[in-house]
């Protein structure tokens, strides 16, 4: 069987002009699959595939949410923590028209509009994580002080 190619995505250019060291993950992507399925297939606990959530605020400014695999985001917390009164996740379409990915593809990085990025703030104390590299089916195994170095996200505890 031939390897598969690392695709090229907007993500990938980013990591590599800002010289950081990353592992190409490819798996069988599963529509609606989400952090349980990659898990699975890369043989890691769903707590260190990073979930990118994109949502938006009530007067609808987009943001981008970091969150462990196995976690779920406190929109009324997060909401609360940066001053809003509601956060709610982006539809699809929105998503991608924010991104430039395709859901189930999002990566936080090289993304087609800047937003500010929020982190659930144990994801920093990692020895490694997982995220989305841009496209289904393709993660990126990285160190997240080289996420925190480039994103500058702000660090929070909004996890339920």
């Amino acid at each position: 069987m031939a390897k598969e190619k690392t695709p090229v995505t907007p993500a990938g250019r980013v990591l590599r002009a800002a010289g950081v060291s990353f592992t190409d993950h490819l798996y069988a992507y599963e529509e609606k699959g989400g952090t349980a399925v990659s898990a699975r297939e890369l043989g890691v606990d769903e707590h260190v595939v990073i979930k990118t959530l994109i949502m938006e605020d009530e007067a609808k400014k987009p943001l981008i949410v970091l969150m462990h695999g196995d976690r779920q985001v406190s929109t009324r917390e997060l909401a609360r923590a940066i001053g809003v009164k509601s956060i709610a996740p982006c539809t699809p379409e929105t998503a991608n028209r924010h991104s430039g990915y395709l859901v189930g593809g999002t990566s936080p990085f090289g993304t087609r509009r800047e937003m500010p990025v929020y982190m659930e703030e144990t994801i920093a104390g990692l020895p490694r994580i997982y995220l989305n590299g841009g496209k289904r089916g393709y993660l990126v195994g990285i160190d997240p002080q080289d996420v925190v170095r480039l994103l500058k996200p702000t660090l929070m505890r909004v996890a339920i």
